[in-house]
């Protein structure tokens, strides 16, 4: 079989051209580029405005900060000086509420002095002679310790000197029963069952006692006794609960 060509076919000519596709390759590269470089300069020109901004707003935020310290620095210096003051003014009254409470104690002790010596030197006609002015106690170092002052009298007469004995006895109970003591079986300073005394105006009895363990007191009965051309008695009962104010 012939292969017989017409004369009037068309033939398509593709006429081979060098470096063609490479000049292409190069433009689009070249474009690429370009849009590349143009988008990275929007993009820095438009994170420059961001940073600026972001700049801005954090020296901003310094200004106010170092405001705000300086704020709280003058606050906390004024809270320093208020706690000072209240501090010296709450130093200054208490020294003065003590003074008043020590001035006040002083007088009172002066008051009761005077009276007493009032009473010694110009008494009443009923309270004549040998008399048990006071007993008071006050707690000592120890379980069911006590210092104890007893301070006898002589009034009126003081002309002469008065001597004689007295005897004091704690009242209570013990176990449910009734149970006297006598001071000298409670206290060291106490060595005889009666005191012995002699004076002219008057004189203190002063010591410590320790009671028993289950002793309730109730009372003290103190008898004293004066021997002798004055001879006399005086006796009193003291309120235990009175005296140690429970």
């Amino acid at each position: 079989m012939s292969d017989t060509r017409k004369p009037n076919d068309e033939y398509v000519v593709i006429r081979h051209r060098p470096g063609y596709r490479l000049r292409r390759t190069m433009i689009l590269l070249a474009f690429t580029v370009v849009a590349a470089i143009a988008g990275y300069a929007a993009g820095m020109a438009q994170g420059g405005f961001r940073f600026s901004s972001a700049e801005a707003s954090n020296e901003q935020l310094a200004q106010e900060l170092r405001s705000l310290r300086d704020q709280f620095r003058t606050a906390r210096q004024n809270l320093v000086n208020l706690e000072r003051g209240r501090a010296i003014d709450e130093q200054a009254l208490r020294e003065a509420r003590n003074t008043i409470v020590g001035l006040e104690t002083r007088i009172s002790e002066l008051e009761a002095d005077l009276t007493f010596y009032r009473n010694i030197m110009a008494p009443s006609e009923t309270s004549k002679g040998l008399q048990v002015d006071s007993f008071t106690l006050a707690s000592a170092r120890g379980d069911n310790t006590y210092r104890f002052k007893m301070v006898l009298t002589q009034v009126g007469n003081n002309n002469s000197f008065i001597a004689g004995q007295v005897a004091v006895n704690i009242i209570g109970r013990l176990d449910g029963e009734k149970e006297v003591i006598a001071l000298r079986d409670l206290s060291d300073d106490i060595e005889d069952l009666g005191v012995r005394f002699r004076f002219r105006y008057f004189q203190d009895v002063e010591g410590t006692l320790n009671l028993p363990q289950g002793f309730e007191p109730h009372e003290i009965q103190v008898v004293a006794q004066a021997q002798g051309r004055n001879a006399s008695q005086a006796e009193r009962t003291f309120d235990w609960a009175q005296l140690t104010g429970s």
